[in-house]
């Protein structure tokens, strides 16, 4: 039973992983992405 739960975890993983690449592969989400990084690094600067 362990050994079935172990692979439908992995399972999971995989397709969470292969979703994660296709999201982060769209330029509007790489956009996002560097905006949010810039918002933090001024955040962390301003002190």
């Amino acid at each position: 039973m362990s050994l079935l739960r172990g692979l439908v975890k992995s399972v999971v993983i995989a397709k969470a992983i292969q979703v994660a690449q296709r999201e982060l592969s769209k330029p509007e989400n790489q956009q996002k992405i560097r905006d949010g990084v810039s918002k933090l690094q001024q955040k962390l600067r301003k002190p």
